[in-house]
């Protein structure tokens, strides 16, 4: 029997994080604390997953951006209505009761004037005795059982208990109210400009001289470099009205992975430090098993002396002539963690929550401890990364 078409359609696009990520069904599995053949049963569409949580967790470890994450929300909401249909038990046909039969034959009306009979046409059925004639009922009866039966299935599954009934589509021609305030992120930063820590899988005659601060991106990109021991992210955010602020209530961490730290290489981009500024900054271990985005102390070495800035906790406010910066410095040295940030806002009698990930998939940032470290010889003439004498 052919599998149900939005169970097709939902297998498919679980097939197709899978193979983006390139791990065995094993190895996520471990992540997702499912089996491997639970894992493989949903890739092949023989069965679907009894809540969404663990297909989005998968998304955020394959690094499917909000839109492909909503898409396979809504896939998985018709595969799940599919699985309770064809799972909902066909109740045994039971016999309609019928009255004891009486001894004596009704009387037949008298038969009227009819066409004359064709002789082509096959030879009229025998005429049924009455209990045959209850056949048609009993049928009847056994259609309105199934039908009553499939609408109690399908009324159960949008009631039923720790779900909510799927969210209405929005009215063609009708968008989403916009955020009240504009963010953006910055995810390839440096201490102080300058120090910074990259794990990459390659020799160094296969890595390129370190880059200025500004080209980290493209630098980290071109080598698949990961984050080692820290990870700086910049969230910068600015109010849509000069009046109306938005408030901000809290940052929250969300680690979606952990794995044992890479066994890549590190190369430090350390090339001289000069003067910063690190206000609104907050710490974060990712080692621990909850791990939290508290406020800390900034600094402020841009001038001849260095100044702290006392920390500051949530809430804060920004309008569009208030704008707001905040610098998250999560660390690891137990594992290969990947993480996002969810933050909390009100305004206008409105809320949300906003989720700040790396261009749609998570943070990476893994321990070093134990790594071979190099360091780039810019004095010599060929220039060289040379082993880091202190790791």
């Amino acid at each position: 029997m052919p599998k149900d078409a939005a169970v097709e359609e939902f297998a498919r696009l679980v097939r197709a994080l899978k193979a983006r990520d390139g791990r065995s069904y094993e190895a996520l599995g471990r992540r997702l604390s499912v089996s491997a053949s639970t894992l493989h049963r949903y890739c092949s569409g023989a069965t679907v997953p009894e809540e969404f949580a663990v297909v989005d967790r998968l998304a955020l470890l394959c690094g499917a951006d909000e839109e492909e994450r909503r898409a396979l929300e809504a896939a998985w909401t018709e595969a799940d209505r599919a699985r309770r249909r064809t799972a909902s038990p066909v109740p045994p046909l039971t016999p309609v009761p019928t009255a004891p039969e009486s001894t004596a034959e009704p009387a037949a009306p008298e038969p009227g004037p009819g066409p004359a009979p064709d002789p082509a046409a096959p030879p009229a059925p025998p005429n049924r005795s009455p209990r045959g004639a209850r056949a048609p009922l009993l049928v009847a009866a056994a259609v309105a059982l199934v039908v009553l039966a499939v609408a109690a299935a399908l009324l159960g599954h949008a009631t039923r208990k720790g779900s909510a009934p799927a969210p209405a589509a929005t009215p063609p021609g009708r968008a989403e109210a916009p955020l009240p305030f504009t963010w953006s992120v910055g995810s390839q930063l440096w201490e102080g400009g300058c120090g910074h820590t990259y794990l990459v899988d390659r020799a160094p005659r296969a890595v390129a001289p370190p880059p200025v601060a500004a080209d980290a991106g493209a630098w980290a990109a071109k080598h698949s470099a990961v984050h080692g021991g820290e990870a700086l992210v910049r969230i910068t955010l600015q109010g849509r009205s000069p009046s109306d602020a938005v408030v901000l209530h809290a940052l929250h961490v969300r680690v979606v992975d952990r794995a044992t730290p890479l066994p890549w290489s590190a190369y430090r981009m350390d090339n001289g430090c000069g003067g910063a500024v690190t206000p609104r900054r907050f710490a974060v271990d990712l080692d621990r098993p909850r791990p939290l985005a508290r406020p800390v102390d900034g600094v402020d070495a841009s001038g001849a002396e260095v100044r702290t800035i006392p920390a500051v906790s949530f809430p804060y406010k920004v309008t569009s002539s208030d704008p707001e910066e905040l610098l998250v410095s999560a660390r690891t040295a137990d594992c290969d963690c990947r993480w996002y940030l969810e933050l909390e806002w009100s305004a206008g009698g409105r809320s949300g929550t906003v989720r700040i990930t790396d261009g749609g998939k998570p943070f990476r940032t893994s321990g070093i401890a134990g790594r071979p470290a190099y360091l780039y010889d810019s004095a010599s003439a060929e220039g060289r990364w040379i082993t880091d004498a202190k790791s």
